[in-house]
């Protein structure tokens, strides 16, 4: 039954894969998650189409790369929460158009335009950050959500901000500003090179950082040569966990017996990496 539900499963993402999707998953570190309604929370899978209503959520160290199909990126940071509101594309008389609102309760993120490419299309998106809504056009921008302010910095372009009820424009590349959730918000500043450095760094995926990618080619076994309750047991571990999991079922002998692997994952320093924290947390079977 457990061969047949993951050969379910991997049509199903197959087939989710085939089709275009606006908003996806291009590359990620572990543990994180996608919510879907009453769908409940599944692990976060490079290549997952993303879809209005969904909310991500990144766990302690996590990373997430997020593709739009018109070229532009999406990147989070740990600890954050992340909410597709409506995303929608089509093509009109002037070209393919993007609009949708997207939001961030608490965490970083930054979105860049033309990051995968430059596709040519309109763009008209709305970023909320917990207090602070910034409309997007075309641009780079950088942004946190926390318990006591908002912060948004812009880094190129220029960018409409609505901030409880008052709307302006921030139009000065490497420019930011900050929202306390007390009080009056702070006004319009540069931001000093060393601070965008270090704030840039917290929605990066570094080097072997244990990250998994659309069509990485590395894997690592999490359990192996083992029977059909083991192999469902650490699955639900590891997938509960935040990881993407899934099971290889094979016959040795006269005995079926599975595997249960994590694949994708860029370099064989990421497989690497990602091996070395799951058995720290005691979530290897082997």
């Amino acid at each position: 039954m457990l061969m047949r539900m993951v050969v379910v499963l991997g049509l199903l993402f197959s087939t989710l894969n085939a089709v275009a999707a606006t908003l996806s998953v291009e590359a990620l570190v572990s543990p994180a998650w996608v919510e879907r309604g009453a769908g409940g929370r599944e692990p976060l899978t490079p290549g997952l189409a993303l879809r209005s209503g969904d909310r991500v959520i990144t766990g302690s160290g996590a990373r997430a790369l997020l593709r739009m199909s018109e070229g532009s990126a999406v990147k989070l940071g740990e600890n954050a929460t992340f909410s597709v509101d409506r995303i929608d594309e089509k093509n009109t008389s002037a070209g393919r158009a993007v609009s949708g609102a997207l939001s961030v309760a608490q965490g970083a993120f930054r979105f860049t335009s033309r990051f995968f490419g430059s596709q040519r299309s309109r763009r008209d998106l709305d970023i909320r950050v917990a207090t602070v809504t910034a409309g997007i056009r075309g641009t780079d921008i950088w942004g946190k959500g926390s318990a006591d302010r908002d912060i948004v910095c812009l880094i190129e372009g220029k960018i409409e901000i609505e901030h409880r009820g008052e709307k302006f424009a921030m139009n000065e590349p490497l420019s930011f500003l900050i929202a306390p959730r007390e009080g009056p918000r702070l006004p319009v500043a540069p931001v000093p090179e060393a601070q965008l450095k270090e704030w840039a760094l917290e929605t990066e995926i570094a080097p072997a950082s244990g990250a998994t990618r659309r069509n990485g080619k590395h894997r690592i076994v999490a359990a192996s040569n083992v029977d059909e309750s083991a192999a469902k047991e650490t699955v639900a571990r590891l997938r509960g966990a935040g990881y993407p999991a899934a099971v290889r079922a094979y016959r040795s002998g006269e005995a079926l017996r599975y595997d249960v692997n994590i694949s994708g994952l860029a370099s064989a320093e990421d497989a690497a990496k990602m091996e070395s924290a799951l058995r720290t947390a005691g979530l290897l079977l082997r």
